[in-house]
Protein backbone atom coordinates (compact mmCIF):
# COMPACT_ATOMS: atom_id res chain seq x y z
CA UNK A 1 0.00 0.00 0.00
CA UNK A 2 1.50 3.37 -1.05
CA UNK A 3 1.47 6.50 1.41
CA UNK A 4 -1.22 8.21 -1.11
CA UNK A 5 -3.74 4.99 -0.14
CA UNK A 6 -2.42 5.88 3.45
CA UNK A 7 -3.60 9.31 3.67
CA UNK A 8 -7.61 9.45 3.70
CA UNK A 9 -8.87 13.06 4.09
CA UNK A 10 -12.30 13.37 5.61
CA UNK A 11 -12.99 16.76 3.41
CA UNK A 12 -11.06 18.50 0.29
CA UNK A 13 -10.48 22.39 -0.32
CA UNK A 14 -10.99 23.14 -3.76
CA UNK A 15 -10.43 26.52 -5.77
CA UNK A 16 -11.97 27.58 -9.22
CA UNK A 17 -9.91 29.99 -11.47
CA UNK A 18 -11.87 31.95 -13.84
CA UNK A 19 -9.76 33.03 -17.05
CA UNK A 20 -12.10 34.83 -18.64
CA UNK A 21 -11.75 36.95 -15.32
CA UNK A 22 -8.14 37.00 -14.78
CA UNK A 23 -6.24 40.52 -15.68
CA UNK A 24 -2.93 39.84 -15.01
CA UNK A 25 -2.87 42.39 -11.65
CA UNK A 26 -0.82 39.98 -9.83
CA UNK A 27 -2.53 41.32 -6.76
CA UNK A 28 -3.18 37.61 -5.78
CA UNK A 29 0.77 36.87 -5.86
CA UNK A 30 1.92 39.96 -4.13
CA UNK A 31 -0.73 39.01 -1.52
CA UNK A 32 0.70 36.06 -0.88
CA UNK A 33 4.49 37.00 -0.84
CA UNK A 34 3.81 40.06 1.54
CA UNK A 35 2.36 37.64 3.91
CA UNK A 36 4.52 34.23 3.36
CA UNK A 37 7.53 34.54 1.11
CA UNK A 38 9.08 37.87 1.76
CA UNK A 39 11.83 36.79 4.29
CA UNK A 40 13.96 33.38 5.65
CA UNK A 41 15.18 32.38 2.43
CA UNK A 42 11.70 32.42 0.46
CA UNK A 43 12.67 36.05 -1.49
CA UNK A 44 12.61 34.12 -5.04
CA UNK A 45 9.45 32.31 -4.40
CA UNK A 46 6.28 32.90 -5.02
CA UNK A 47 3.86 29.73 -3.83
CA UNK A 48 1.35 31.93 -6.44
CA UNK A 49 2.12 33.54 -9.66
CA UNK A 50 -0.23 33.95 -12.41
CA UNK A 51 1.48 33.36 -15.79
CA UNK A 52 0.70 34.36 -19.41
CA UNK A 53 -0.72 31.78 -21.75
CA UNK A 54 0.65 30.54 -24.14
CA UNK A 55 4.10 31.22 -22.42
CA UNK A 56 6.59 28.85 -21.01
CA UNK A 57 5.57 29.54 -17.33
CA UNK A 58 6.91 29.75 -13.55
CA UNK A 59 9.90 28.00 -13.77
CA UNK A 60 10.80 28.05 -17.07
CA UNK A 61 8.89 25.60 -19.05
CA UNK A 62 6.84 24.78 -16.39
CA UNK A 63 5.38 21.44 -17.84
CA UNK A 64 7.81 19.41 -19.39
CA UNK A 65 10.42 18.53 -16.16
CA UNK A 66 7.82 14.98 -15.86
CA UNK A 67 6.84 13.83 -12.68
CA UNK A 68 3.14 12.82 -11.71
CA UNK A 69 1.41 9.53 -12.83
CA UNK A 70 1.25 7.69 -16.05
CA UNK A 71 -0.74 4.58 -15.99
CA UNK A 72 -0.52 4.46 -12.49
CA UNK A 73 3.09 4.71 -11.93
CA UNK A 74 5.17 7.41 -11.17
CA UNK A 75 7.10 9.21 -13.85
CA UNK A 76 10.17 10.64 -13.04
CA UNK A 77 10.75 14.34 -12.75
CA UNK A 78 13.62 16.55 -12.83
CA UNK A 79 14.77 19.34 -11.06
CA UNK A 80 14.90 23.07 -12.71
CA UNK A 81 17.83 24.68 -12.27
CA UNK A 82 17.61 27.79 -9.73
CA UNK A 83 17.60 30.46 -13.06
CA UNK A 84 14.70 29.47 -14.38
CA UNK A 85 12.94 29.89 -11.41
CA UNK A 86 13.87 33.44 -11.93
CA UNK A 87 16.17 34.71 -8.76
CA UNK A 88 15.19 37.73 -6.43
CA UNK A 89 17.27 40.54 -7.92
CA UNK A 90 17.36 44.34 -6.97
CA UNK A 91 17.35 47.77 -8.83
CA UNK A 92 20.36 50.01 -9.80
CA UNK A 93 18.77 52.70 -7.57
CA UNK A 94 22.59 53.88 -6.00
CA UNK A 95 23.72 54.33 -9.76
CA UNK A 96 20.42 56.27 -10.61
CA UNK A 97 19.80 58.37 -7.67
CA UNK A 98 23.47 58.77 -5.95
CA UNK A 99 25.78 58.77 -8.79
CA UNK A 100 27.42 62.27 -8.95
CA UNK A 101 26.97 62.32 -12.57
CA UNK A 102 24.54 63.63 -15.43
CA UNK A 103 24.90 60.79 -17.72
CA UNK A 104 24.55 58.29 -15.48
CA UNK A 105 21.18 59.76 -13.85
CA UNK A 106 19.94 60.17 -17.35
CA UNK A 107 19.88 55.94 -17.23
CA UNK A 108 16.63 54.16 -17.30
CA UNK A 109 16.25 52.29 -13.68
CA UNK A 110 17.80 48.70 -14.70
CA UNK A 111 17.46 45.10 -12.69
CA UNK A 112 20.37 43.71 -11.79
CA UNK A 113 20.94 40.09 -10.17
CA UNK A 114 22.24 38.86 -7.17
CA UNK A 115 26.26 39.07 -9.34
CA UNK A 116 25.67 42.65 -10.68
CA UNK A 117 24.25 41.47 -14.06
CA UNK A 118 21.08 41.54 -16.03
CA UNK A 119 18.71 39.21 -15.15
CA UNK A 120 17.81 37.02 -18.12
CA UNK A 121 14.35 34.63 -16.84
CA UNK A 122 12.03 35.52 -13.87
CA UNK A 123 8.84 34.64 -13.15
CA UNK A 124 5.72 35.45 -15.67
CA UNK A 125 8.97 36.72 -17.35
CA UNK A 126 6.90 36.33 -20.90
CA UNK A 127 4.26 38.71 -19.57
CA UNK A 128 1.74 39.56 -22.28
CA UNK A 129 4.03 38.04 -24.65
CA UNK A 130 1.18 35.18 -26.07
CA UNK A 131 0.81 33.71 -29.02
CA UNK A 132 -0.55 33.38 -32.81
CA UNK A 133 0.05 35.68 -35.38
CA UNK A 134 -1.47 39.39 -36.00
CA UNK A 135 -4.27 39.75 -36.52
CA UNK A 136 -5.11 36.67 -34.65
CA UNK A 137 -2.84 36.78 -31.83
CA UNK A 138 -3.96 36.14 -28.43
CA UNK A 139 -3.44 34.88 -24.61
CA UNK A 140 -5.03 34.32 -21.30
CA UNK A 141 -3.90 34.93 -17.81
CA UNK A 142 -3.51 31.06 -15.62
CA UNK A 143 -2.77 31.54 -11.70
CA UNK A 144 -0.50 28.51 -10.97
CA UNK A 145 -0.48 27.61 -6.61
CA UNK A 146 -0.28 24.16 -5.10
CA UNK A 147 -3.40 22.05 -6.38
CA UNK A 148 -3.85 19.91 -3.17
CA UNK A 149 -3.97 16.91 -5.46
CA UNK A 150 -5.97 13.91 -4.20
CA UNK A 151 -3.03 11.81 -5.84
CA UNK A 152 0.02 14.02 -4.84
CA UNK A 153 3.19 12.79 -6.51
CA UNK A 154 5.42 15.10 -4.39
CA UNK A 155 3.70 12.46 -1.20
CA UNK A 156 4.40 9.99 -2.66
CA UNK A 157 8.14 10.82 -3.96
CA UNK A 158 9.28 11.98 0.12
CA UNK A 159 11.02 8.72 1.77
CA UNK A 160 10.91 10.91 4.96
CA UNK A 161 6.90 10.84 4.97
CA UNK A 162 7.33 14.64 5.60
CA UNK A 163 4.80 15.37 3.61
CA UNK A 164 1.18 15.11 4.37
CA UNK A 165 -2.45 15.75 3.80
CA UNK A 166 -4.59 17.22 6.30
CA UNK A 167 -7.86 15.67 6.76
CA UNK A 168 -10.18 18.41 7.85
CA UNK A 169 -9.43 19.83 4.39
CA UNK A 170 -7.11 17.88 2.27
CA UNK A 171 -4.15 20.45 2.22
CA UNK A 172 -1.03 19.40 1.29
CA UNK A 173 1.29 20.15 3.68
CA UNK A 174 5.11 19.72 4.33
CA UNK A 175 6.39 18.74 8.19
CA UNK A 176 9.74 20.75 8.09
CA UNK A 177 11.00 19.03 11.01
CA UNK A 178 11.20 15.68 9.35
CA UNK A 179 12.01 17.39 5.66
CA UNK A 180 16.01 16.26 4.93
CA UNK A 181 15.94 18.58 1.70
CA UNK A 182 16.53 15.98 -0.45
CA UNK A 183 14.18 17.41 -3.23
CA UNK A 184 12.65 14.60 -4.59
CA UNK A 185 9.37 15.90 -4.08
CA UNK A 186 9.64 18.88 -6.14
CA UNK A 187 11.05 16.49 -9.12
CA UNK A 188 8.02 14.73 -8.79
CA UNK A 189 5.46 17.41 -8.78
CA UNK A 190 4.55 17.73 -12.28
CA UNK A 191 3.08 21.56 -11.51
CA UNK A 192 6.45 22.47 -10.05
CA UNK A 193 4.86 24.38 -7.14
CA UNK A 194 7.51 22.80 -4.52
CA UNK A 195 10.69 25.38 -3.74
CA UNK A 196 13.57 24.34 -1.80
CA UNK A 197 14.65 26.93 0.76
CA UNK A 198 18.39 26.43 0.57
CA UNK A 199 18.85 28.55 4.48
CA UNK A 200 16.90 26.08 6.30
CA UNK A 201 17.42 22.89 3.83
CA UNK A 202 13.77 22.16 3.64
CA UNK A 203 11.35 22.21 0.65
CA UNK A 204 8.20 24.78 1.03
CA UNK A 205 5.20 25.41 -0.65
CA UNK A 206 1.94 27.56 -0.52
CA UNK A 207 0.18 26.20 2.48
CA UNK A 208 -3.44 27.60 1.35
CA UNK A 209 -3.40 29.31 4.12
CA UNK A 210 -4.38 27.21 6.41
CA UNK A 211 -4.25 29.49 9.41
CA UNK A 212 -7.09 31.29 7.52
CA UNK A 213 -9.28 28.84 6.88
CA UNK A 214 -9.09 27.75 10.77
CA UNK A 215 -10.55 31.29 12.00
CA UNK A 216 -13.21 30.87 8.78
CA UNK A 217 -11.35 33.51 6.42
CA UNK A 218 -10.55 32.79 2.87
CA UNK A 219 -7.06 32.26 1.54
CA UNK A 220 -4.94 35.71 0.66
CA UNK A 221 -4.79 35.22 -2.78
CA UNK A 222 -8.69 34.98 -3.13
CA UNK A 223 -9.85 37.41 -0.32
CA UNK A 224 -7.63 40.23 -2.05
CA UNK A 225 -8.09 39.34 -5.32
CA UNK A 226 -10.18 42.63 -7.27
CA UNK A 227 -11.78 40.67 -9.97
CA UNK A 228 -13.79 38.17 -8.24
CA UNK A 229 -11.74 35.48 -10.10
CA UNK A 230 -11.55 32.68 -7.91
CA UNK A 231 -14.08 31.10 -5.92
CA UNK A 232 -13.28 28.08 -2.82
CA UNK A 233 -15.25 25.88 -1.04
CA UNK A 234 -15.05 22.23 0.37
CA UNK A 235 -15.84 19.83 -2.93
CA UNK A 236 -18.84 17.83 -0.19
CA UNK A 237 -20.64 21.02 -0.50
CA UNK A 238 -23.60 20.61 -2.88
CA UNK A 239 -24.92 23.60 -2.46
CA UNK A 240 -21.89 25.60 -3.03
CA UNK A 241 -19.95 26.92 -6.17
CA UNK A 242 -17.34 24.87 -6.48
CA UNK A 243 -19.38 21.75 -6.73
CA UNK A 244 -21.45 23.11 -9.09
CA UNK A 245 -18.90 25.19 -11.49
CA UNK A 246 -16.90 21.18 -11.46
CA UNK A 247 -19.71 18.86 -10.96
CA UNK A 248 -23.08 19.85 -12.15
CA UNK A 249 -22.30 22.39 -15.17
CA UNK A 250 -18.58 20.61 -15.60
CA UNK A 251 -17.00 23.96 -16.66
CA UNK A 252 -14.13 24.27 -14.21
CA UNK A 253 -11.78 21.78 -15.35
CA UNK A 254 -8.10 20.37 -14.04
CA UNK A 255 -4.80 21.86 -15.51
CA UNK A 256 -3.54 18.74 -17.01
CA UNK A 257 -5.46 16.26 -16.20
CA UNK A 258 -2.86 13.49 -17.90
CA UNK A 259 -0.58 14.35 -15.05
CA UNK A 260 -3.30 11.88 -13.22
CA UNK A 261 -2.54 13.44 -9.71
CA UNK A 262 -6.25 14.55 -9.54
CA UNK A 263 -5.73 18.35 -8.60
CA UNK A 264 -8.03 19.91 -6.77
CA UNK A 265 -7.70 23.85 -8.62
CA UNK A 266 -9.73 23.62 -11.30
CA UNK A 267 -10.16 26.26 -14.46
CA UNK A 268 -12.99 27.92 -16.63
CA UNK A 269 -11.51 28.00 -20.07
CA UNK A 270 -10.79 30.95 -21.86
CA UNK A 271 -13.53 31.88 -24.08
CA UNK A 272 -12.24 32.70 -27.43
CA UNK A 273 -12.84 35.45 -29.65
CA UNK A 274 -13.19 34.85 -33.32
CA UNK A 275 -10.48 34.91 -35.74
CA UNK A 276 -10.65 37.35 -38.47
CA UNK A 277 -10.04 36.52 -42.01
CA UNK A 278 -8.00 37.64 -44.78
CA UNK A 279 -10.42 40.61 -45.35
CA UNK A 280 -10.25 41.38 -41.86
CA UNK A 281 -14.08 40.66 -41.34
CA UNK A 282 -14.52 37.82 -38.14
CA UNK A 283 -14.68 34.39 -39.16
CA UNK A 284 -17.30 32.91 -36.24
CA UNK A 285 -15.94 29.18 -37.50
CA UNK A 286 -12.61 29.96 -36.37
CA UNK A 287 -11.35 30.63 -32.92
CA UNK A 288 -8.03 32.79 -32.24
CA UNK A 289 -7.09 30.14 -29.52
CA UNK A 290 -6.59 26.95 -30.94
CA UNK A 291 -8.33 24.77 -29.22
CA UNK A 292 -5.84 21.74 -29.40
CA UNK A 293 -3.77 23.65 -27.15
CA UNK A 294 -6.56 24.13 -24.83
CA UNK A 295 -7.60 20.87 -25.07
CA UNK A 296 -3.42 20.01 -24.00
CA UNK A 297 -3.96 22.42 -21.06
CA UNK A 298 -7.63 21.40 -19.92
CA UNK A 299 -7.98 17.86 -21.21
CA UNK A 300 -10.88 16.52 -23.24
CA UNK A 301 -13.55 18.08 -21.72
CA UNK A 302 -12.86 21.44 -22.89
CA UNK A 303 -14.84 21.08 -25.83
CA UNK A 304 -17.94 20.34 -23.86
CA UNK A 305 -17.27 23.06 -21.09
CA UNK A 306 -16.59 26.07 -24.27
CA UNK A 307 -20.27 24.96 -25.85
CA UNK A 308 -22.03 25.16 -22.23
CA UNK A 309 -20.27 28.44 -21.71
CA UNK A 310 -21.14 29.80 -24.69
CA UNK A 311 -24.58 28.31 -24.59
CA UNK A 312 -25.58 30.03 -21.15
CA UNK A 313 -23.73 33.32 -22.26
CA UNK A 314 -26.35 33.25 -25.06
CA UNK A 315 -29.39 32.67 -22.63
CA UNK A 316 -28.57 35.27 -20.36
CA UNK A 317 -27.52 37.85 -23.27
CA UNK A 318 -31.54 37.05 -24.87
CA UNK A 319 -33.01 37.73 -21.87
CA UNK A 320 -33.05 35.07 -19.70
CA UNK A 321 -31.61 33.47 -16.70
CA UNK A 322 -28.60 31.17 -15.98
CA UNK A 323 -27.54 29.74 -12.72
CA UNK A 324 -23.77 29.38 -14.24
CA UNK A 325 -23.36 32.68 -15.08
CA UNK A 326 -24.78 34.31 -12.04
CA UNK A 327 -22.19 31.84 -10.30
CA UNK A 328 -19.33 33.70 -12.38
CA UNK A 329 -20.24 36.90 -12.22
CA UNK A 330 -21.06 36.38 -8.23
CA UNK A 331 -22.43 39.96 -7.85
CA UNK A 332 -21.99 39.23 -3.97
CA UNK A 333 -18.80 38.88 -3.41
CA UNK A 334 -18.79 37.13 -0.05
CA UNK A 335 -20.57 33.94 -2.42
CA UNK A 336 -17.00 33.51 -3.85
CA UNK A 337 -15.80 32.65 -0.07
CA UNK A 338 -17.93 29.89 0.57
CA UNK A 339 -17.86 29.23 4.41
CA UNK A 340 -14.94 30.96 4.58
CA UNK A 341 -15.85 34.79 4.72
CA UNK A 342 -15.39 36.54 7.80
CA UNK A 343 -13.58 39.62 7.80
CA UNK A 344 -10.06 39.45 9.16
CA UNK A 345 -10.47 42.99 10.39
CA UNK A 346 -12.89 41.74 12.90
CA UNK A 347 -11.02 38.57 15.11
CA UNK A 348 -10.04 41.35 17.58
CA UNK A 349 -6.63 42.03 15.76
CA UNK A 350 -5.55 37.62 15.87
CA UNK A 351 -2.82 37.61 13.63
CA UNK A 352 -3.55 34.89 10.40
CA UNK A 353 -1.14 33.53 9.11
CA UNK A 354 2.41 34.49 10.41
CA UNK A 355 4.58 31.57 10.74
CA UNK A 356 8.08 33.00 10.01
Amino acid sequence: MTQVETKIERRQLAIVFDTNKCIGCQVCSLACKKLWTDSDGRESMWWTIVNTMPGRGTPKDVFTHGGGYRDGEPVPGVLPPKRDWGEAWNFEYEKVFASGTDEDRLVPLQPIDENGGKPDWGPNWDEDMGGGEYPNSYFFYLQQMCMNCSKPACLEACPRGAIYKRPEDGVVLVDEESCNGYRFCAEACPYKRIYFNESKNVAQKCISCFPRLETGVAPACIRQCPGRVQHVDYMDNEDGHIYKLVHKWQVALPLRPDFDCEPNMFYVPPISPAAFDEKGKFDESRSRIPIEYLRELFGSGVDAALATLQEEREKVAAGGESELMDILISRNWHDLMGPFDVDPSKLDGKVLGESK
